[in-house]
């Protein structure tokens, strides 16, 4: 007598454990109660880490957070659209600086070769894709542009990038 109420005592334990009635029988889906709204949210994040771990419906959005693989030094403006052609369309890193010029009338000219390998001429206050002209030096042989970055070391907004002529040794005899 004493075992079969140990057992029937252990069968009702083993049924609250498992969520069954006392009775034994099953318990309908339809009469369970509603779930709450915590509920509800915890079993959809448990089903969208499923899909996820399963490599399903899977997408990142940046938020307006930066690209963690994008170089904080080359930081390119994004502008909608495809870029300009000629030097307009053109990165300061992308230009190297030929020659230049005292112009009497107009003031100094810069000569650039552009990645496309024509020629260009610049004046302070002319435009390429990322940056200004803000000088052109023809005593130092030298082109300075204001390019503005989001670099969140900088304290400026911008950073003057100098573009020189190389010495006559490098240019070779061509």
């Amino acid at each position: 007598m004493r075992r079969r109420g140990c057992t029937l005592a252990g069968l009702i334990l083993a049924g609250a454990l498992l969520g069954a009635p006392a009775g034994g029988a099953p318990q309908n889906e339809s009469q369970a109660p509603p779930a709450k709204p915590e509920a509800q949210a915890v079993e959809q994040i448990l089903r969208e880490q499923e899909e996820v771990l399963r490599g399903q419906g899977f997408s990142y959005d940046p938020q307006g957070r930066r690209d963690p693989f994008q170089s904080l030094w080359e930081r390119v403006p994004v502008r909608p659209g495809p870029r300009p052609k000629g030097i307009a369309g053109m990165l300061v890193s992308e230009i190297d600086l030929v020659g230049v010029v005292r112009d009497p009338s107009g003031g100094d000219v810069a000569f650039v070769i552009g990645s496309d390998n024509k020629g260009y001429f610049l004046r302070a206050g002319d435009q390429v894709y990322d940056a200004t002209v803000i000088a052109v030096d023809p005593s130092a042989g030298a082109v300075t542009f204001r390019q503005y970055v989001e670099d969140p070391r900088l304290i400026k907004p911008y950073r003057d990038v100098v573009k020189r002529l190389a010495p006559l040794e490098e240019m070779g005899n061509e």
